[in-house]
């Protein structure tokens, strides 16, 4: 691969789709190349990351290294609790992914990019034919298969220029108020101080992206009042529904819980794991549902948020005992015997709130790379 790189012969191969259900009866393409193709995108996704990573704005969380969804979370519950913003655009792009404008992507690319040849081999991710599920191929005019490695990158270049830059420098002068924008990838949201502000941008935003290739999916996308003292309005963004409610002492707070949506879908694949892995011995089981339960923790589990991820626990408790009872026609443990199974293997020692000193996915995928190396 490196030899045919070099003499520019590299050619990539076709990409297989899979449909992914996303919960509401529609269906997302995941795209997924070669093996081979992945360590070749990889490189660049490297490359680009090195040139981009300094012109990024602070209001791009999404795959960025050293930035967490949890970040972006902590930051937007601060900006609305404490610097006051009232008015939120909860934004969607229909189809982001689908719908990049190639010949857009490679003048953003050259803005900071002279090696024509990284740009074409690019290109070449961007247009190769994709095998669906049906058998047949297609070949697209636009977008970029979402679950390629090159992919994220992209995402944030594209939106770079097409929504970070033009809400910081132009629009923002344009408001009477204050307003910021956070986004993660193609999902963001933005504060304002006034409602006047919120309507002339979501105007603006429909023609800037409109000019781009991309449109607003309006049933996803809305303004929402967000009263402090009325306790009105809500919205959600990262899996989290963001409301003002009342603590158990009846101070005002602006509660940050998992989306109900979020929470019924996990249960649901929790539910569907059961299903097909209610014949693994005992100890397998334990080790998946802790390794489960600790990813779970560790996205959810922020302060304010027991409650929710707690439901979770408990749910999926609730399902697997009686999926455990359904391996054969004789009953295999009573709820007792199942506690206490729970207590042995640790599962219960899984707190719904992340410690302030676990170690993250990501320091820990760069603990072991560094480990890795040295070896």
């Amino acid at each position: 691969m490196v030899e045919d790189l070099k003499a520019k012969r590299y050619r990539a191969p076709k990409i297989r789709q899979k449909m992914i259900p996303k919960g509401d009866g529609k269906f997302r393409p995941l795209g997924i190349p070669t093996v081979g193709d992945k360590l070749v995108q990889k490189g660049v996704s490297k490359i680009l990351e090195a040139i981009y990573e300094q012109d990024f704005l602070s209001c791009s969380y999404g795959y960025r290294k050293g930035v967490q969804i949890q970040d972006a979370v902590q930051e937007l519950d601060y900006a609305i609790a404490k610097e006051g913003y009232q008015w939120v655009l909860e934004a969607d792009i229909r189809g982001f992914f689908e719908h990049l404008d190639h010949e857009w992507v490679r003048k953003m690319l050259r803005e900071r990019i002279a090696d024509e040849s990284l740009i074409q081999l690019i290109s070449k991710w961007m247009k190769v034919g994709i095998v669906a599920e049906a058998g047949n191929e297609i070949h697209p005019e636009a977008g970029t298969p979402q679950g390629g490695i090159i992919s994220p990158i992209l995402a944030n270049i594209y939106l770079h220029y097409v929504l970070d830059l033009w809400f910081e420098k132009r629009m923002k002068k344009r408001l009477q108020g204050r307003a910021r924008l956070f986004r993660y990838a193609d999902d963001f949201v933005v504060l304002f101080d006034h409602e006047r502000d919120a309507q002339d941008f979501k105007i603006a935003l429909e023609e800037r992206l409109h000019g781009f290739g991309l449109d607003l999916a309006e049933d996803k996308t809305r303004i929402v009042e967000l009263h402090r003292w009325k306790q009105k309005g809500e919205f959600d963004f990262l899996g989290f529904t963001f409301r003002w409610g009342k603590n158990y002492k009846g101070k005002t707070i602006l509660r940050r819980e998992t989306a109900r949506k979020r929470l019924l879908k996990a249960i649901e694949r929790f539910k569907e794991w059961c299903q097909k892995s209610r014949n693994l011995g005992n100890a397998n089981i334990a080790a998946k549902v802790r390794s489960k339960f600790v990813g779970h923790r560790n996205y959810y589990g922020m302060k304010g948020n027991a409650r929710q991820v707690s439901r979770y626990f408990d749910a999926c408790k609730k399902i697997l005992f009686r999926w455990m009872n359904r391996r054969s026609q004789k009953r295999s443990m009573n709820w007792d015997q199942f506690y206490k199974w729970i207590k042995q293997n640790k599962i219960d020692e899984i707190k719904a709130i992340k410690p302030q000193n676990d170690e993250t996915l990501r320091e820990l995928f760069e603990r072991l790379s560094s480990e890795a190396s040295r070896a």
